[in-house]
């Protein structure tokens, strides 16, 4: 998948979390997965989601404690 792909899924499901705050979990899910995508094709990851994806997981963390 082409990276301009990948970047506009990754919009889509940000604007997800912010017009949908119940589907917060399983938005968060599938913006890890895009991530991995990325990582997978040897792309550089943005350093905003890569800060995102480290908040989520603290998040994450904070509510299973």
């Amino acid at each position: 998948m082409a990276l301009e792909a990948i970047k506009a899924q990754i919009d889509l499901l940000l604007q997800e979390m912010i017009n949908q705050p119940g589907d917060e979990h399983e938005i968060q899910e599938q913006l890890r997965e895009k991530l991995q995508e990325m990582r997978a094709m040897g792309l550089p990851l943005p350093a905003d989601l890569v800060e995102l994806e480290k908040r989520l997981d603290d998040d994450l963390d904070a509510e299973e404690a």
